[in-house]
């Protein structure tokens, strides 16, 4: 479910002769993103109307574009802001230039910033103060002495914002190949530091530095062969989980009033209203109309965080029973908790919607290859915000409650060492069972950066996490008699009574 923004700055460099020849064409294509209608037209309109390609230009060309056209229309604006534009800056909410006359007798090397909200200067050599910088060796200058004595530099910075024009994944330092229609490495090393990454091409044109994809099209196919067995697997289990629930809830006195059994029931129930959300989005793929895109999107984002709320509130109440204990009265105190865990994500989705940001999603391959499309997030930084900083947030929580849990078991688990034989291993199951029920296995999701194994095995985990609830349920609610006369206070403490009056 994790992908990242789009490329944010394209830097385009030109040393340009002191004249040139500019012809201005009168035909309009239909369609400026694919037969640019304003090639060599430069006026404020035609730059915002190419500009606006890098939003709608998709490599699945539900749009048609031309990116061979587009690259090309760009250097033409470059190599024209330095043979004929009188202006030596501009400055828009797309692209900022700087037009510099170069003496090509320098005797040392020329760097300049390249901040995209600044309009790009020559700077020092001080990589502290500019970081962003581009950095314009002496010898290439000097190569240049013997046709003139001074050359016209023009740098572009053109930022592109969240469009999907140059979408990828793993740093690379690359140019646009025209010819193949591609972003391409030849010529360019990468340098990948703890602070910075330095790009060094031995040639000017279209460069950037990327985040290539790393899951290939068998690894994606195999992921999603795992998470659906195990959703599916999970549904079951989640659905056993709903109606022992209900059968108890009539047969035993005490269900009726205890609060950790419903807090359970209602994370399977969002789980399982999950993994059918999943099913549905995975399955169908694009298939519909942009409103039914949109409402898919929307549903799974929906059921997503109601079942990381319900893991935070499964933490929260986990804190009261073993940390707190005591003065834990709270009236209506379930009904005020299931406000939070099905409320509170319907505001957030609701925030979400308004601001438009559902929509088509689709992973690539290491070849720029669509490897599996879904309804989810057209903008990127409310995917940031609302599920990763979400989920973040839900993990760092429930690390901590669970910390202070695993404290307090072994402390008891030492203080009855003694008396029964056995009390670390079952703090370590109880533990095991608690990370399931707060959701630590999605915190594997900060891992799978790291290459393929970390995804199946964040996938496995994950998806399986219903089977992992169902048999804590089991292990709690419905134990045997020895069971019950051996088990340690570690397990006992989820059957503790919160005070609850509803």
């Amino acid at each position: 479910m994790v992908a990242p923004r789009a490329l944010g700055v394209l830097l385009l460099l030109h040393l340009a002769p002191d004249e040139g020849d500019f012809t201005r064409r009168d035909e309009k294509p239909r369609n400026v993103c694919q037969g640019f209608a304003n090639m060599n037209s430069y006026e404020d309109f035609d730059l915002n109307r190419t500009a606006g390609c890098f939003s709608k230009c998709t490599h699945s060309q539900e749009e048609l574009c031309h990116l061979g056209n587009l690259q090309r229309y760009w250097l033409n604006f470059e190599t024209y802001l330095a043979e004929r534009s009188q202006t030596d800056t501009l400055n828009t909410s797309f692209l900022t230039a700087l037009v510099k006359s170069i003496n090509t007798n320098v005797s040392e090397d020329l760097y300049f910033s390249l901040n995209p909200s600044q309009i790009p200067k020559q700077v020092t050599k001080d990589e502290h103060q500019h970081p962003d910088r581009v950095r314009l060796p002496k010898s290439l200058f000097r190569s240049l002495k013997s046709d003139r004595p001074m050359v016209r530099l023009g740098i572009v910075v053109l930022d592109i914002g969240p469009g999907n024009v140059f979408k990828n994944m793993n740093l690379s330092c690359e140019f646009w190949d025209a010819t193949k229609g591609d972003w391409s490495s030849k010529g360019c090393s990468t340098e990948v530091g703890v602070r910075r990454t330095v790009c060094r091409c031995d040639h000017l044109t279209f460069f950037a530095l990327l985040l290539r994809p790393t899951l290939d099209e068998a690894t994606v196919k195999a992921l999603i062969h795992i998470s659906q067995a195990g959703c599916g697997t999970s549904m079951i289990f989640l659905a056993f989980t709903i109606v022992l629930q209900t059968v108890l809830r009539f047969s035993r006195q005490r269900f009726k009033s205890e609060d950790a059994p419903k807090i359970h029931v209602s994370l399977s129930i969002s789980l399982f209203l999950l993994n059918l959300a999943f099913f549905i989005n995975v399955g169908q793929r694009l298939k519909g109309s942009d409103a039914a895109c949109w409402a898919r999107g929307a549903i799974f984002h929906y059921f997503l965080l109601c079942a990381f709320t319900w893991m935070s509130l499964e933490a929260f109440h986990l804190y009261l029973l073993v940390i707190k204990v005591f003065n834990t009265y709270f009236s209506h105190y379930f009904l005020k908790l299931s406000l939070v865990g099905w409320v509170l994500p319907a505001l957030i989705v609701i925030g979400t919607g308004i601001a438009n940001s559902y929509g088509p999603y689709s992973i690539r391959d290491e070849k720029n290859v669509t490897t599996l499309e879904l309804c989810w997030f057209r903008e990127k930084i409310a995917l940031y915000v609302t599920v990763h900083g979400y989920c973040l947030i839900v993990f760092l929580f429930s690390a901590a409650i669970l910390s202070l849990v695993s404290w307090k078991i072994f402390t008891l688990s030492s203080a009855t060492a003694g008396k029964e034989k056995g009390q670390h291993w079952k703090g370590v199951l109880t533990l095991l069972g608690l990370s399931c029920l707060v959701g630590l296995p999605w915190g594997l999701a900060l891992l799978t950066s790291l290459g393929p194994f970390t995804a199946y095995v964040f996938a496995l985990f994950t998806s399986l996490q219903g089977v992992f609830i169902f048999c804590w349920f089991i292990i709690l609610y419905c134990p045997s008699q020895s069971t019950v006369t051996s088990s340690s206070g570690t397990a006992r403490v989820d059957h503790a009574h919160t005070v609850s009056q509803e």
